[in-house]
């Protein structure tokens, strides 16, 4: 393990890697507006968060087990070049063509920033220590959910938004040099070699789900053809993956990881924590903004509540998982507060103040922060230390696929009964073009009686939402009961003598 300064140095710039990779997309929500104003092509703009994370998606898997055959060091490397590599070619492009595409590049990189971010820490620390780490990392990621639109806002008022791309380069530089100065990991050569068979079929496994969660319900209908081909293409490259994966040596994503049933638990309990986490922040900012009257620009603001109850949670949850070895509690509860919070914003209406929602965010933030980090020091410690890589790219992995699915369940969900509500009510003057999303300056125009038909079928397309989340909820609080409360290792990996 390197000195306690060189170790600091290390995981400093690992959150600033980290903090590009969760950064990227929500400092681009608020420049989308100025980006089409300057680029045109408005029916491709949907693309430009689709090809960054599907990329991401379906790359994670793959850099995780290229660190763990090759190297974590010179897999995380890669990818920070691959990533500024895009962003640099992102901030230049001219077309919507051309954004989409690096859009692409830079996912590619961001799937292995935090996979290899979270793997090198596990490298360095060992599970038992894991704890003292995760406020850092949960203050990364608060941070950036918070500062995210914020900073997406100003970068493109002042700087223009192809800054918003540009703006990754120093940062990334920083990590690129401080971890190639610093960092010493083993120089592994793997002689093994590489699935593509495996790789190509979880890729297309992974391209064809998160198509479906795009698409289904929105530009194409669930039951259309298109959706359909893609279900069969999942379940047929699904099947191949499974069959790939018992032939080779050295499988993308070893089965035999779940032969643990601590690592499995802990993989679905991080796809439940996905669907009902990124539901909330899909749809909470809209009740607030239709129903409550917020102003679109304290967008960033508004979940401050479950972010700092994310961030409180961990600084207080690591010190005793460090100290005590016990970690189970942390799970359950997590589970617990999680179903609690997504009951509670379930049952807001039109006269829900902002203070009660945002002591539901707060039970809703702690049950997030309870349960992101503790699923990952679960994973990591359930598996073999030449595993480390798969364990985090598998729980990143399931987290990223639960809250795709979920943001496009919620989503089909909450539009359904907008527009059900809405049509009980068009005979009171309720009709709003059939719109289940309305932005506030076009809510504002609408007469008096239509625009509380709306905020009333907003308020009921929440409840249904958040109801459906909550049993998803609930259903990671059951599981987790079902964790094995193993002893942590307080040992990191030994690294090999030949280091670099």
């Amino acid at each position: 393990m390197p000195q306690a300064r060189n170790l600091y140095v290390v995981i400093g710039a690992v959150l600033i890697a980290m903090l590009l990779a969760s950064l990227d997309n929500l400092i681009l929500g608020t420049a989308m507006p100025s980006i089409v104003g300057e680029l045109g092509g408005l029916d491709h703009l949907s693309w430009v968060v689709t090809a960054y994370t599907l990329a991401t998606a379906v790359s994670t898997p793959v850099w995780g087990k290229a660190g763990d055959m090759y190297g974590r060091k010179g897999a995380f490397l890669a990818s920070i070049v691959i990533f500024l590599a895009g962003s640099a070619l992102a901030g230049l492009s001219q077309d919507m063509t051309q954004l989409v595409a690096f859009r692409a590049v830079q996912g590619l990189g961001a799937g292995g920033l935090m996979v290899g971010a979270l793997a090198i820490i596990s490298s360095l620390v060992p599970p038992r220590e894991m704890g003292r780490y995760q406020g850092m990392i949960a203050g990364t990621m608060g941070l950036a959910m918070i500062g995210g639109p914020l900073a997406g806002g100003a970068i493109t008022d002042h700087l223009g938004w192809r800054w918003c791309f540009y703006l990754n380069l120093p940062l990334g530089i920083v990590a690129l040099v401080m971890v190639g100065l610093v960092l010493h990991l083993p120089k592994l050569r793997a002689t093994a070699r590489i699935d593509y068979a495996g790789v190509a079929a979880l890729a297309t496994t992974i391209t064809s789900i998160v198509l479906i969660t795009t698409w289904g319900g929105g530009q194409y209908g669930w039951t259309s053809p298109a959706i359909l081909g893609l279900g069969a293409l999942a379940a047929v490259a699904f099947g191949a993956f499974l069959a790939a994966e018992r032939r080779v040596a050295e499988p993308v994503l070893p089965l035999g990881l779940f032969r643990s049933a601590n690592f499995s638990l802990v993989t679905v309990i991080a796809f439940l924590l996905g669907f009902g986490m990124f539901g909330a922040m899909t749809f909470l900012p809209l009740f607030q903004q239709t129903v409550q009257g917020a102003s679109a620009s304290s967008a960033g603001m508004l979940g401050m509540p479950m972010f700092l109850a994310m961030v409180a949670v961990n600084l207080v949850a690591g010190p005793v998982i460090t100290r005590t070895g016990r970690y189970k509690v942390f799970l359950v509860a997590g589970g617990a507060l999680l179903a609690t919070g997504l009951v509670l914003l379930s049952t807001m209406d039109t006269g829900t103040t902002r203070l009660t929602t945002g002591l539901y965010m707060v039970l809703l933030g702690a049950g997030m922060g309870c349960l992101m980090q503790t699923t990952l020091i679960v994973a990591l410690q359930s598996v073999e230390p030449k595993d480390l890589g798969v364990a985090s790219s598998t729980a990143t992995l399931g987290r990223t696929i639960g809250g795709s699915i979920g943001a496009s369940v919620v989503g089909a969900l909450f539009a359904g009964r907008v527009q059900e509500i809405m049509a009980e009510r068009a005979g009171t003057g309720g009709a709003t073009g059939g719109s289940a999303q309305l932005d506030p300056a076009a809510l504002r125009k609408l007469p008096a009686a239509a625009r509380d038909a709306y905020e009333h079928a907003v308020a009921g397309g929440t409840h249904q939402a958040f109801l459906v989340a909550a049993g998803f909820g609930l259903l990671a609080f059951v599981l987790a009961w079902f964790v094995k409360e193993v002893p942590l290792r307080d040992r990191a990996p030994a690294p090999p003598p030949d280091e670099g």
